[in-house]
């Protein structure tokens, strides 16, 4: 597998994996859901690192969402945290939304935030903030060995805990990479 998977390489639709040497405290273990890469740049969403915040219901209105409860917001990234983004499986607002892979969207309004929270809070993940590469930038950490890639999912994205996402990934990657899920996030305790 490990042949398609450098095949594969960087494009929209793409879910960037970081290596173990990864070590800066946002990206350490962290997956990205690459939204558009083009020789301008690139831009993503990583899905798997929570969102802390204390008054989501604030920055939300809550008294527009109810069921807020049952969201758990991602940090996207480190540019423009107070930004929201929406990740969903909803094909129903083409005019509002952008097709990142097959089964994942990017987009929509807060009229479309709150019909799918109603009705499916989980095909959504909010997300705050985003991560961005300039030209060249994320070919080079790329070809660095900072990053993997792999095909993105809505199974592992809506599917798959947010704090076992990266092992799940690797593991699915199978080869070299599925021995890389099993190295602890601490190494002082091997």
């Amino acid at each position: 597998m490990d042949e398609q998977i450098l095949g594969d390489s960087l494009h929209k639709g793409q879910l960037l994996i970081a290596s173990p040497e990864i070590n800066h405290p946002f990206y350490k273990r962290s997956v990205l859901l690459l939204c558009d890469h083009t020789p301008a740049g690139s831009f993503g969403l990583a899905v798997n690192k929570l969102f802390e915040v204390e008054n989501l219901e604030s920055m939300l209105h809550e008294s527009e969402f109810p069921v807020i409860d049952q969201l758990t917001p991602r940090a996207g990234g480190l540019m423009q945290p107070s930004q929201m983004m929406l990740l969903h499986k909803s094909p129903s607002i083409p005019d509002q939304t952008l097709q990142v892979s097959e089964d994942i969207f990017l987009g929509g309004d807060l009229d479309f935030l709150e019909k799918i929270i109603e009705h499916s809070p989980e095909e959504l993940m909010l997300c705050f903030g985003y991560s961005g590469w300039n030209p060249g930038q994320l070919e080079k950490e790329f070809l660095e060995g900072s990053w993997y890639s792999f095909p993105a999912s809505a199974h592992y994205l809506f599917e798959v805990a947010p704090e076992k996402m990266w092992q799940t990934i690797l593991r699915d990657m199978g080869g070299k990479y599925k021995s890389l899920s099993m190295i602890p996030e601490d190494l002082t305790l091997n």
